[in-house]
């Protein structure tokens, strides 16, 4: 009997405390062991959850305990296994992103109109229908008639409502509308920037797409083709069975029906009919390596982190494509390249780890430098909180923690065996104790002026007593977790070097001897080259970089095809 329940979500309401909602929110979520994502904004909730019914319900609860989210309504599906991996909430400018400034959804969307009597509005010729989503989504599917502005982003919608409503568009003299899209959220915002700019008669349809195919029989059906869908089963039909494209090109993310799949040109997860000839060869390498890792993962009936999280089973009421759908959409629209995207800096340590797996594991990544003083908007739209390093997955995933990164990049590769080096509690405690207290006295160490409370010394003793007991472990083997190196010897290498690079003739003159080889053995190798290669300041619109470089590359080079 399946055991998980998963729920999608969204409600436009004014929060605009929704940032001191986060924190407790989370709490409550790892509290009740449920997994997902959550947005929070000033104009309102969206995500999906998923976990035993009564950890969701609690979550629910809390939510609606919020006065303007009392009416949040959801839809549920039950699954046999857990679909997300982690749970995280977090707090942007919009649930789904239009970029107009001003607008005000839950006061100003259009007039709902219920499946059932969809057919008879869009069927009146005075009426403009159309269709919001964007051109790789309505390519395989839409309302017959229905005005498809083939928009690569949501935020292009606005140039186009504009261009539209010029001398001779489709929207001159502001004509009654009827929008929809796959779930009903992305609709909300495109009803009320029309009627925002003075429109009188604008409709959208109630439950979206996937409600509409839920209610309505084929027979008596406007629509016609697929609907795509924003999870594993890519596409459905009436009664939301399972549509004719059922595979997503994993390199450009288009769907892909029979006529695609039997094409030549397409080869599984590395390149499509859509894409073919686009791709350095280099790139297409890098996606037959990530297709083949996550081949042996399935022949091992395990997760590969890289892939995206399959729908739960049973969830044949469209579930997850209300909220995973019209998320995606967006959140992910700017990560929907072949390459993981990898935003760093070249001194943070907690980026230096996830580059040297990176490196290691040989996975090509699009490579963004940031200047902390500057952080571009697309890092922020990724990961709000700012700090680096952040890796986004083709597939939409955001890696926000190094250590996720570094196991990301080795599950695809790990030629050294760092992975399977010293024991896992062992391995791991040792970061823990490299990420807390160590870090904590580094940073006393390295600004002993933020911290004039402190006995003088105080920080140096402690940093000194944990760097020694690192020289005892080396003592009794040649790396910190026994005789290989371990993921420990990675994670904990750059730390050590910052310490080491406060005062290096201090530092020379430490007890420490095998510690000092240990640091000097790692700065010294070939993958240190590549790790700490010089690059500029990412730029949006710039020609790509590619993470890693060759070694002896220019600093700023571009990786040349081989």
């Amino acid at each position: 009997m399946p055991e998980i329940l998963t729920a999608a979500l969204y409600h436009f309401a004014d929060l605009p405390d929704c940032a001191a909602l986060r924190d407790p929110l989370q709490a409550e979520c790892d509290r009740q062991g449920v997994r997902g994502l959550l947005l929070l904004a000033p104009e309102g909730v969206n995500g999906t959850i998923a976990g035993s019914a009564e950890g969701v319900r609690a979550v629910l609860d809390m939510l609606r305990a919020q006065p303007p989210l009392a009416t949040l309504r959801h839809k549920e599906a039950w699954g046999d296994r857990m679909p997300f991996y982690r749970m995280r909430v977090r707090v942007k400018r919009e649930i789904v992103t239009l970029g107009v400034p001003g607008l005000d959804a839950a006061r100003d969307a259009g007039t709902y109109v219920k499946p059932q009597q969809w057919n008879a509005l869009i069927d009146d010729p005075e009426v403009v229908v159309i269709d919001v989503r964007n051109g790789y989504e309505s390519a395989i599917g839409s309302f017959a008639g229905a005005v498809r502005p083939d928009t690569r982003s949501f935020t292009e919608f606005p140039a186009w409502v504009k261009a539209q409503s010029a001398p001779g568009g489709l929207l001159e003299g502001q004509p009654r509308v009827a929008m929809f899209c796959t779930g009903g959220i992305r609709c909300e915002k495109s009803t009320a920037l029309l009627r925002m700019q003075g429109f009188g008669e604008v409709y959208h349809l109630e439950g979206g797409i996937l409600q509409y195919l839920e209610d309505v029989s084929a027979d008596d059906s406007r629509w016609e083709g697929d609907c795509f869908v924003f999870d594993e089963r890519v596409s459905v039909a009436h009664g939301l069975a399972p549509g004719t494209h059922q595979a997503l090109c994993r390199s450009c993310r288009m769907p892909l029906g029979p006529q695609e799949l039997a094409s030549p040109e397409y080869v599984p997860g590395v390149r499509c009919p859509h894409c073919h000839g686009s791709r350095p060869p280099e790139q297409e390498r890098a996606l037959a390596e990530r297709e083949r890792q996550m081949a042996l993962a399935r022949q091992r009936g395990t997760d590969h982190l890289g892939a995206r999280m399959p729908a739960p089973a049973g969830s044949g009421s469209g579930v997850g494509s209300r909220s995973v759908s019209e998320h995606s959409a967006h959140a992910g629209a700017e990560s929907a390249t072949s390459l993981p995207v990898l935003y760093t800096f070249r001194r943070c340590p907690y980026a230096i780890r996830a580059r040297l797996a990176i490196a290691a594991s040989g996975q090509l990544c699009e490579w963004r430098e940031v200047v902390l003083r500057d952080k571009p908007a697309a890092l922020l739209a990724a990961s709000p909180k700012g700090t680096v390093p952040v890796l986004v997955l083709p597939e939409g995933q955001v890696l926000e923690q190094s250590l996720d990164i570094m196991r990301w990049a080795l599950g695809l590769s790990d030629p050294q065996g760092w992975l399977q080096a010293g024991a896992p509690d062992e391995v791991q405690a040792l970061i823990a104790a490299c990420d807390g207290p160590f870090k904590q006295a580094l940073d006393r160490c390295k600004y002993p002026e933020r911290h004039p409370d402190l006995p003088p010394g105080a920080a140096q003793s402690q940093a000194g007593a944990w760097l020694q007991g690192l020289e005892e472990r080396l003592a009794r083997s040649r790396h910190l977790c026994g005789n290989a190196a371990s993921l420990a010897d990675v994670a904990l290498m750059p730390f050590v070097r910052q310490y080491a690079a406060i005062d290096r003739a201090a530092w020379a003159a430490q007890p420490w001897p095998r510690l000092q080889a240990w640091l000097a053995a790692w700065e010294g190798g070939a993958l240190w080259e590549q790790v700490m290669h010089k690059a500029p300041a990412w730029r949006e619109g710039q020609e790509t970089l590619c993470f890693p470089p060759k070694p002896g590359a220019s600093p700023g080079s571009f990786r040349p095809a081989d």
